[in-house]
């Protein structure tokens, strides 16, 4: 296991240190908390100074603390306070900042009016519901001063959010003077304009459209979302849902600025009236994420368009590639599909791949791929011209180079020609172009024959999950200078919405038993093409087919199977109807075909213990947190030599034994 970085070490050094300091003036109890009178009513409200709570929503705090520190220095030289300085990189970035604001209104209560306010119960006991597999992950003990009970206050008496500024961003902005509704600035848009963007656009298209979040970025921004639907928020009955990511690599900017700009235009078209927008927004749910990688776009943007280096921002706070960090699902396909007995998709993730790092950004997606039953997906990049399709990584690891295709070869080219074929740039035949030495292959590549890597997105998709996902390379400028962007979203406007409808192409249909009840996780399997697709919770299913004759068979466990065949004709562009009706089984055995085979037994899932779309895996999942697995035998975790080897005084409040 890697050590923690040099200026973790020194953190967690000082919090060693402190461990017994003035932040603790009174004697502690068994679980080392401090004892002592609550904060009175009445107070006397100083300037707030703590820097590691510097950004909270008010100014002023006083002392003694709720925690009985009595001074600012106290404050500061606490275990508590230190510990909320380094909780950020001990959790990996996971409930960043949201943890360290709650902390901050415990150690640096908000003073208004002479009075002290608590934080309230109701967000604290949010906050621990969801941040409490992190801790469970490095083995840590909740904090004793983030309990919920005895440091809080509920609504009735009171209380505020210490989360407020995070949703700061949520106030209006109103636009320049003069400007129409529907006008779309063609600029870069920082993080917080990014925010407003999106956020003004889904109040305009309320009933079509709503903005949520799937997560955080290392450094503790919102990987925001929008998303448009006849219905948004909800998942409706045979209704494809198709996911655009921009930004994986901060400094691909153009990606992240062409969902700005998308989101804006279907929004506006949905109000005029474009009958193919209408079709489109009350036929298909659509979630764009411009920004998956924000903290590298910071980096990358403060060099600025036309100065940014080929590298400068590409990965994420922790210094990970993005779109190398997902589980290396298909060397595991290539074991698997030696063997006609076992299942060569849905394979679960290995036990071994959370004992690494894992980006927040990178288990953001993850678990938002397990709460959506995702048809189809494009990931939007920058550094060339060209349309990109798996496998990304090749049948022998050897090879750089070489054609690795999925069993779904045919549909994987149809899409990636559904966006090459009309984009002008990629259809220019000039070989001086950008891009040009993907002429003769019609600007689509298979992956791997492009070049090989491991931990790719796509790759990830097509063998987890139900979701086809190809990749875009926008352009070889990586950072567009701003009077490029209006070229390049007339370019991409086309492709993107071309795209988006192939989310209607092969069959969909619904699987239900004989009385009408729908069967979830049902399989669909198509002869000839190793690689099913599982039913919703509604027992709703998308097959995307390429054009011509099927074998379609429909199972589940417990259930006989139904063979249908089907023929979608050439110029069919809506997904053609196939239901299916199963018939319980006798009480003979159950032949089915086995999943990939799970190790361990009983550990619990670092994505929150559910499969595709909500339901409970069965027993042998990942742990939680992998690398950072609970000790055994009485051993400490691992961070606690970093205190012992520093101090004397040990904060034992941390253990969870």
């Amino acid at each position: 296991m890697p050590p923690p970085p040099l200026l973790l070490l020194l953190l967690l050094a000082a919090l060693a240190a402190a461990a017994a300091g003035p932040g603790c003036p009174l004697p502690r109890g068994p679980a080392g908390g401090c004892h002592g009178p609550s904060a009175a009513d009445s107070a006397t409200c100083v300037d707030m100074q703590l820097r590691t709570c510097s950004d909270v929503a008010y100014n002023w705090t006083t002392f003694p603390t709720l925690l009985e520190q009595r001074s600012r220095e106290a404050v500061e030289s606490s275990s508590e306070y230190i510990l909320l300085s380094v909780l950020h990189h001990l959790l990996e970035g996971q409930c960043n900042p949201d943890l360290r604001l709650l902390g901050c209104a415990v150690l640096a209560p908000r003073c208004e009016g002479g009075r002290v306010h608590r934080p309230c119960r109701h967000v604290c006991e949010g906050l621990r519901e969801a941040c409490q597999p992190a801790f469970d992950a490095i083995d840590m003990a909740w904090p004793y001063f983030l309990d919920c009970g005895r440091y809080f206050a509920s609504v009735e008496e009171g209380c505020y959010d210490p989360l407020e500024k995070l949703r700061g961003l949520d106030v209006e902005e109103a636009l320049p003077s003069g400007l129409p509704p529907t006008f779309i600035h063609f600029t870069h848009h920082s993080y917080a304009q990014m925010v407003r963007v999106l956020r003004r656009t889904a109040a305009r298209c309320a009933h079509v459209a709503k903005t949520y979040s799937i997560g955080r970025s290392f450094n503790g921004k919102e990987l925001l979302v929008i998303e448009f639907s006849a219905r948004p928020g909800q998942h409706e009955l045979m209704e494809p849902e198709v996911k655009l990511i921009g930004n994986i690599h901060g400094n691909e900017v153009a990606g992240r600025e062409m969902l700005i700009y998308l989101a804006q235009y279907l929004c506006s078209e949905y109000l005029l009236g474009s009958p193919r927008i209408q079709r489109l927004l009350n036929t298909t749910r659509i979630h764009l994420l411009p920004s998956m990688n924000p903290d590298g776009y910071e980096v990358a943007a403060a060099e600025g368009a036309g100065y940014n280096g080929w590298t400068s921002g590409r990965q994420n706070a922790q210094n990970l590639d993005l779109n190398r960090n997902f589980p290396d699902l298909t060397s595991e396909y290539y074991r698997l599909a030696s063997s006609r007995s076992v299942r060569s998709d849905h394979i679960p993730i290995p036990q071994h791949y959370w004992w690494g790092k894992v980006a927040p950004e990178t288990k953001a997606i993850m678990k938002w791929m397990r709460t959506t039953p995702f048809v189809l997906s494009a990931s939007l990049h920058g550094g060339d011209l060209v349309v990109s399709y798996p496998f990304d990584f090749s049948k022998h690891p050897q090879e750089e180079k070489m054609f690795s295709p999925t069993p779904d070869e045919k549909m994987f080219k149809l899409l990636a020609r559904a966006y090459a074929d009309v984009h002008p740039m990629m259809m220019d035949r000039s070989e001086n172009r950008c891009g040009g030495n993907f002429l003769k292959r019609g600007s689509i590549i298979n992956g791997a024959d492009w070049y090989s890597f491991t931990g790719g997105m796509s790759d990830f998709n097509y063998l987890h999950s139900n979701c086809f996902e190809i990749t875009v390379e926008l352009g070889c400028v990586k950072f567009p200078p701003e009077e490029a962007l209006y070229t390049l979203w007339q370019h991409n406007k086309e492709p993107l919405l071309n795209f988006v409808e192939m989310v209607h192409r092969g069959i969909k249909g619904v699987v239900m038993d004989k009385f009408g009840k729908p069967v979830k996780n049902a399989r669909i399997l198509v002869k000839g093409i190793r690689h099913d697709i599982t039913t919703a919770p509604d027992g709703d299913y998308w097959r995307l087919l390429p054009p011509g004759p099927h074998i379609v068979i429909a199972q589940a466990p417990g259930y006989s199977k139904v063979i249908k065949k089907v023929t979608i004709p050439a110029r069919m562009k809506r997904a053609g109807r196939v239901d299916f009706i199963l018939q319980p089984l006798g009480t003979g055995p159950k032949k089915v075909l086995l999943g990939p085979r799970r190790s361990g037994s009983g550990l619990r899932d670092p994505l929150g213990g559910a499969s595709p779309y909500g339901e409970p895996e069965e027993v042998g999942q990942e742990p939680l947190g992998g690398r950072r697995q609970p000790s055994s035998g009485g051993s400490k975790p691992w961070w606690w030599s970093y205190f012992t080897s520093l101090s004397q005084h040990k904060p034992r409040w941390l253990l969870k034994y």
